[in-house]
């Protein structure tokens, strides 16, 4: 296996890190791996990772749902019904965005998986797109859309051509993270929105779960975001984060996942919904700080009244531009240490 070492933080290109949490790969390989925190700007993220050409190894289950719809079990039961209500939402979202549109406009759906989500956008009356490199998942997609799924490459797109570029928990995978934000934006029409769904590490069942949290999910998920470090990172790529969502569901899905992974010390369903529940009121109280957040953010500040504000009770906030920069790695043969689709 080949690892590589970030020596810059993605967002703030610092160089110096503090060990923040080891976590266990409880899903594919059980090795663990080192969780730093950026002492500049506060980002998490997994350091050293399994390099872009060898993470594939770390999907290989027949239980990671979003690849595979036909897996079984209660976890996956769990997530097939959540995935039911949040695609309900999602599409609601579109409609409300299309209220701003001559009729429905094109939406890019980046790591798509199974295409649920593009098959019931395509059913609302959007164009749609989508690209997804698993190969199984992507072939499942094609045939539930109804046409062609990309693999990944972003340049087969015109520039300013998508009125919406969704990630459904799909950033915090992404090796390229600058780079990839670089050329979504540049696929953006100029009131085009971004829309970006990711957990949140200073969720209440984050901290209750702490190494246990299934939302790290090591070393699938490469970046850790929190409300800040999102901001941030979308200042530095010239967007306008216009609103913050919750995704309350998450909360639940996420809990369930946490007490299979404390093992012997699993507090079962009762537990889940406890701590579901706490994490969402915790939100409620801390400026919505839910399990998982979806960032709304544009290519420039949008026009009064156009968009409303954050279900979570949190207003719009504004950012400047600035310049994107790469993420600069070294590589080593040995590390340290939603619902989706």
């Amino acid at each position: 296996m080949i690892y590589e070492r970030l020596n810059a933080c993605p967002v703030c290109g610092k160089t110096e890190f503090c060990n923040k949490l080891v976590v266990e790969d409880k899903s594919v390989s059980h090795e663990s791996f080192a969780i730093v925190q950026c002492a500049g700007c506060g980002f998490q993220f997994t350091n050293p990772r399994p390099d872009a050409a060898h993470i594939g190894a770390y999907y290989e289950s027949a239980a990671y749902v979003s690849h595979n719809s036909g897996a079984d079990g209660l976890l996956n039961r769990a997530y097939k019904l959540a995935r039911f209500f949040t695609i309900r939402r999602k599409v609601g979202l579109l409609k409300r965005l299309s209220g701003q549109l001559d009729g429905a406009g094109r939406v890019l759906d980046y790591g798509c998986g199974t295409g649920h989500f593009l098959a019931a956008a395509k059913a609302a009356g959007w164009q749609v797109a989508g690209l997804e490199p698993n190969a199984k998942a992507r072939a499942e997609a094609s045939q539930r859309v109804g046409q062609p799924v990309g693999e990944e490459s972003l340049a087969d797109f015109e520039p300013g051509s998508f009125d919406v570029i969704t990630l459904w928990h799909v950033l915090e995978h992404v090796h390229q993270l600058n780079e990839t934000l670089t050329q979504l934006t540049a696929l953006l029409k100029p009131t085009g929105t971004l829309l970006i769904a990711v957990p949140n590490v200073e969720s209440f069942d984050a901290q209750h779960y702490r190494e246990n949290w299934a939302a790290y999910d090591v070393p699938r998920h490469l970046y850790h975001f929190a409300p800040k470090t999102m901001t941030q990172l979308l200042k530095k790529h010239q967007l306008t984060l216009h609103e913050t969502l919750p995704m309350p569901l998450d909360a639940y899905y996420t809990s369930l996942l946490s007490e299979q992974h404390r093992a012997e010390r699993s507090g079962g369903l009762l537990a889940t919904l406890k701590t579901g529940y706490h994490s969402n009121r915790y939100a409620q109280q801390h400026e919505g700080q839910y399990s998982s957040l979806l960032y709304v953010a544009g290519r420039r500040v949008p026009k009064a009244g156009r968009v409303s504000k954050a279900a979570t009770g949190a207003g719009a906030t504004a950012v400047g531009p600035a310049t994107a920069a790469g993420d600069p790695v070294v590589k080593s043969r040995f590390p340290d240490a939603s619902p989706a689709q």
